[in-house]
């Protein structure tokens, strides 16, 4: 058990070397509030408590405010993302191309996500000593699992070879400095744990936010498309079982895509029909941080004392939109004009496409308090998954046409037909890159495929050597985000990302 001296720190310490003798009683007390791991793991809320805990580090990256927010770096590693925050100098060196391992936003993904995997290696590690309902212990180690693999999917995808835990560490753990694992190590254990997730009994939807089945077949189906590309390269059995995967989720019909783009944004559509998992935020407690961001910079049309213009798309990605494409319509994906707040009937003009697509009505008009939650897997991707997998199986048949239709049908453009495979291909990979743009999945796309979108041609480039709208060139280098200094600092066992 923890004694006085943790609780009350420095101010402790620092009597017990005055009056060691005299105070030695005191200090070795016991503080009956203080938990420990050893004294927490002994009821059944207290499994709970633990898994919640896990879900909490996907909030972390989405901090944002005057420094930018980490969330927007893979957005500004795609090229298609501008901004005015001149003090977020993180998103400029990244957006840039001369991005270093000191930037914060990577190291803001590091550390959040290896405490997020901390906490689900303490919940599978502690949950089965507890006496409690067989049935719920085995939900809560599946969406323990589930949270361990998104964590080490996005980790392993963004910095390549990375360290393996997976159990609890303290000072005197053998992993307390790691060293790397290879992908391949990586990925066994992703699927593992959504294997194991996916028997653990979770309902195909949760409207609480919590983890389900559709969660964790869709995130299974993401993974083993992944896995068909770079850098495993896995190629047609993979592809194969990605379209297994994400067919199981069409097929559950338990989920839909939202008739208006409007729901996207829309805090009373959190976790039903179009969004599978998403992070949780609640205004007043947790209010979603992002929305001061993806404001323009100081046009006086917002609740918020902050209008930092931290992120939005380039002109030229939204000018490659199909002109009959809805998305790229006023007041879908993108705006270029609002209402001013002292006079909302005065409109303003705001010199550049901002993101309606992640745009909180409410809290930017009134409240300056987003109820807003933030998607991490959506229907559309999964529909674009099952098209682009099958596609690679088998050609385009006529359910992958389904699929990729729904999603143009509601964008009101024309349905396709009468595609060779290499056609079909190109057509969904530019539906991921019109449809998911601004949600954390384009760049994971242009590693896994080595390809980025060229917006003059609106054909694909070679990754290395595609040249950004704006100037600069892709290189092999951008493949990863380095690992970050401070962690290379602190654990000489890793060996820094190549070109950092």
């Amino acid at each position: 058990m923890k004694t006085l001296i943790k609780r009350y720190g420095f101010l402790a310490l620092t009597a017990s070397t005055l009056c060691f003798t005299g105070c030695k009683k005191f200090l070795d007390e016991s503080d009956p509030s203080n938990f420990t791991v050893e004294n927490y793991f002994t009821k059944p809320e207290h499994a709970r408590s633990s898994v919640n805990a896990i879900y909490a580090s996907l909030r972390d990256p989405m901090e944002s405010g005057f420094g930018g927010g980490a969330w927007t770096m893979t957005e500004f590693a795609t090229g298609q993302a501008a901004t005015d925050l001149g003090q977020a100098v993180n998103s400029y060196f990244i957006k840039d191309l001369q991005n270093t391992a000191d930037n914060g936003y990577g190291l803001t993904y590091w550390q959040s996500y290896y405490k997020g995997i901390g906490n689900a290696n303490l919940s599978i590690a502690k949950i089965p000593t507890i006496a409690m309902d067989a049935v719920e212990a085995k939900r809560l180690l599946g969406e323990a699992r589930f949270l361990r693999a998104w964590y080490y999917f996005n980790l392993v995808q963004l910095f390549g070879n990375i360290p393996l835990i997976t159990e609890p560490i303290d000072l005197k753990s053998d992993q307390l400095r790691p060293k790397q694992a290879t992908p391949e190590e990586v990925y066994k254990l992703i699927v593992d744990d959504l294997k194991t997730a996916e028997a653990a009994g979770l309902p195909w939807v949760d409207i609480s936010g919590k983890v389900s089945l559709g969660a964790v077949k869709s995130l299974l189906a993401k993974v083993y498309l992944t896995m068909a590309g770079y850098p495993l390269q896995k190629g047609a059995e993979y592809f194969d079982l990605a379209a297994k995967k994400s067919e199981e989720v069409i097929d559950s019909r338990q989920f839909k895509l939202f008739e208006s783009y409007n729901d996207l944004h829309n805090p009373a559509k959190r976790n039903v029909d179009e969004n599978i998992f998403m992070i949780q935020y609640k205004a007043q407690i947790i209010p979603g941080s992002w929305q001061e961001l993806i404001i323009p910079y100081n046009k006086n049309i917002s609740a918020y004392s902050s209008e930092t213009g931290g992120i939005y798309a380039t002109a030229d990605f939204v000018n490659s939109y199909d002109p009959a494409d809805l998305r790229a319509k006023e007041g879908q994906f993108f705006f270029t004009k609002f209402t001013n707040q002292d006079n909302r009937n005065q409109q303003v003009d705001l010199g550049g496409y901002f993101l309606y697509k992640l745009f909180d009505v409410v809290a930017q008009t009134s409240t300056a308090n987003s109820d807003l939650n933030w998607s991490l897997i959506r229907y559309a991707d999964v529909l674009l998954i099952y098209a682009e997998a099958s596609n690679q199986v088998s050609g385009p048949g006529a359910k992958a046409y389904d699929a990729i239709n729904l999603i143009r049908k509601r964008a009101k453009l024309p349905e396709l037909s009468g595609l060779s495979g290499d056609q079909f291909k190109e057509a969904v990979w530019r539906e991921r890159w019109y449809e998911l743009c601004f949600e954390n999945v384009t760049w994971f796309d242009m590693v896994r495929l080595r390809k980025a979108f060229n917006v003059s041609t609106k054909g694909f480039d070679n990754y290395v050597g595609h040249r950004f709208s704006y100037g600069p060139v892709l290189g092999e280098r951008e493949l990863l985000f380095p690992i970050p200094s401070r962690e290379l600092r602190n654990n000489t066992n890793l060996i820094p990302t190549p070109g950092y």
